[in-house]
């Protein structure tokens, strides 16, 4: 641990960010992860960034399956997000056992319903970011957007409603 990781861990859990479930079809099986660094990076042409650790195998299949799935959650969905934080996690249809869900149209990867938006994208730039990757994807289809939900937000080390 560097003198900055955790005067920087703290600095930064100052700044509310909105909480996605990204998720990837994979051959065998469906994956995903949490995330609260989903964000817009151009309108012409959609493009959104995620930033998921390099690490973790969300990513290796990530560079191996262009198409994804980020379902950005309302509040409410707070389980779902735990679960999907979680370490070790099982296949994402598993953890969304008994939570209304669907397959992409455009993706085949599996989106959360109920949130307050969905958008699936495909990756059109992978970059090296320290201990993380970052995947620039053009949207290719928003499968619903909730404006009368309240999102779901990550504050301070804590999932909280926006009201």
């Amino acid at each position: 641990m560097t003198s900055l990781e955790g005067p920087f861990r703290e600095a930064m859990a100052q700044l509310a960010a909105g909480v996605a479930v990204i998720t990837v079809q994979e051959e065998r099986d469906d994956i995903g992860t949490t995330v609260s660094s989903l964000m817009s990076v151009s309108l012409e042409p959609p493009l959104v960034l995620v930033s998921i650790a390099s690490q973790s195998y969300v990513t290796e299949v990530l560079l191996r399956r262009d198409r994804w799935a980020a379902s950005l959650l309302a509040d409410g969905q707070q389980a779902i997000a735990s679960r999907f934080a979680t370490p070790g996690r099982p296949s994402a249809r598993l953890l969304l056992a008994g939570v209304a869900h669907h397959r992409g149209a455009h993706s085949g990867a599996l989106i959360v319903e109920g949130g307050v938006t969905a958008l699936e994208a495909e990756s059109v730039q992978v970059v090296p970011a320290g201990d993380h990757t970052l995947f620039i994807g053009e949207v290719l289809g928003v499968d619903y957007v909730d404006a009368t939900r309240a999102p779901l937000v990550r504050l301070r080390s804590r999932y909280r409603a926006v009201t």
